[in-house]
Order: C-alpha cells, then sequence, then structure tokens
C-alpha cells in the first residue's frame, strides 16, 4: 500500500504545483494553505521535488524557527536525493548556520555544493571557487 501512496504524491505534486503558480493561490488564505498541505503530502511520502519545493518555501516563507528549520530538513532530504537546488540551499545552510538544528560545518557545506556543481549548478561552483580560496 505504500507505494500506491508513493504513486499518488506525482499527480499531488503537480496539481499542488499548478495551483502554487496560478493567482488563485496567492490571493486566497484558503487556497494557499490548500496548497502547502498538498506539497506536504507529496513531500511526506518522499517525492523529490515535492521535498525540495516545500522545504524552500518553508525556508523562505515559513513562520517562525520551527518552520524553518523543518523546511532545512526537507531540502536536506531533497538533497540526499540527488535535487541540486537543494544540495545547493543545504550547503548554504550549513556555511552559514541555522541554530539549533544545523550548526555551522564548512565541511558539510562543501559537500553539499560539490554535488550540487556535479549536477551543473552554476553558483554551487562559484561557492566552491570562493570557499577554495579562503
Amino acid at each position: 500500500m505504500l507505494w500506491l501512496s508513493k504513486l499518488f504524491a506525482i499527480p499531488v505534486f503537480w496539481i499542488a504545483y499548478a495551483l502554487f503558480r496560478s493567482p488563485v493561490a496567492a490571493r486566497w488564505r484558503l487556497g494557499h494553505q490548500g496548497v502547502m498541505r498538498l506539497f506536504r503530502f507529496a513531500a511526506e511520502r518522499g517525492h523529490k521535488r515535492a521535498l525540495s519545493v516545500y522545504g524552500h518555501l518553508l525556508l523562505f516563507r515559513g513562520e517562525g524557527q520551527d518552520s524553518r528549520i523543518q523546511g532545512g530538513i526537507y531540502l536536506q532530504r531533497a538533497a540526499d536525493l540527488g535535487d541540486m537546488k537543494a544540495q545547493y540551499q543545504v550547503g548554504c545552510i550549513f556555511a552559514q548556520g541555522y541554530a539549533p538544528y544545523f550548526p555551522v560545518d564548512p565541511q558539510q557545506a562543501r559537500h553539499y555544493w560539490q554535488l550540487a556543481a556535479a549536477s551543473g549548478h552554476p553558483l554551487a561552483q562559484s561557492r566552491l571557487n570562493r570557499f577554495s580560496s579562503d
């Protein structure tokens, strides 16, 4: 039954993404909350892109520190699944630190930036170049 839930996460993500990009959810508070629930549903079932999008939304638009930490956790899961944008962002999180869950860790930052750069992320490559020159 778990495989069915994971399979169902794919269309749920795309519905959430389409609603998120539409002007309806931006103007309607309940629409926004519904879209966030859909993203969460897909992310909790391991959908890589949902983990990344939902993690970014929580990290940058979340209400309170707990939401932002949860966003970082979702991003780290997406990064570990190979999402290049999440890999770059997790590298930034470890470079700057986000207490108490993400302490400053230059080695972890470098690791995630290397993964992102290997996938072709241009900002990750420039961060690595700056990191090497310091």
